[in-house]
């Protein structure tokens, strides 16, 4: 029946392993979209299958009911008839006597009837409370499980964002730190040390060569000396 067809896939969805579900998903949130459209949409399944077999359990005690009223009618009946034979058969009208036994029998075999449905419409409302008990326990594990599942959702969705602006926040960084203007200073500075490296190198060559042309200043003095010196051994 289609209530027992339910039942079977209320219980799947119980039973599932939410978890091994979400691990196992390339799109996890795209996964629990499409489950919470399942429950939601087994829940009304579920829900119009409850709301049917309270109809039909009511139907059925409301039929149990009018059975029993029947059947005590008729044993009523059937009573009545009895008295009125056994008055007269008190009389001597045995004949008037047996028909009204005859009709108290028939009153029996009415109430025995009506007793006999009495006992299949207790058997259908034991079958159908079961069924109904069943139906709402697994609505209601449907309803939690679905909550579940809607929490699981909305903290999947709020770890992601807070995972993108994570991401941004890092790439943000990366990039300052790329275009980090103390590097282009760095680079500035180490340029400069160059330039005065280069400053500083060709200052000591001009310094060298200026000390040569004193040398050579002092060279020639000296050999003006020695000329002069020598003309004054001479005696000239």
């Amino acid at each position: 029946m289609a209530q027992t067809s339910i039942l079977g896939r209320i219980g799947q969805l119980v039973r599932a392993n939410v978890n091994a579900l979400i691990d196992g998903a390339e799109d996890p949130e795209k996964m629990l979209d499409q489950l919470i459209r399942d429950f939601t949409s087994n829940m009304a399944e579920a829900e119009d299958a409850v709301a049917q077999t309270v109809g039909n359990l009511r139907m059925v005690e409301d039929d149990a009911a009018e059975a029993r009223a029947a059947a005590a009618e008729w044993g009523g009946k059937a009573a009545a008839a009895s008295r009125k034979a056994d008055e007269l058969r008190g009389e001597g009208n045995a004949t008037e006597a047996d028909r009204f036994d005859e009709l108290a029998k028939v009153a029996l075999r009415r109430q025995l009837s009506y007793e006999e449905q009495v006992k299949t419409f207790e058997t259908q409302i034991a079958q159908q409370t079961e069924l109904v008990d069943k139906l709402k326990d697994g609505l209601n594990k449907l309803r939690a499980k679905r909550e579940e599942l809607v929490q699981k959702r909305d903290e999947l969705v709020s770890r992601a964002k807070m995972a993108q602006a994570q991401l941004q926040v890092q790439q943000t960084l990366r990039d300052a730190s790329v275009m980090d203007p103390t590097s282009e200073l760095n680079r500035f500075e180490e340029r400069i040390r160059r330039q005065e490296a280069v400053a500083r190198g060709r200052a000591e060559v001009a310094a060298s060569s200026l000390d040569e042309q004193f040398a050579a200043l002092d060279s020639d003095s000296d050999e003006l000396e020695v000329e002069a010196r020598l003309k004054a051994l001479k005696g000239s």
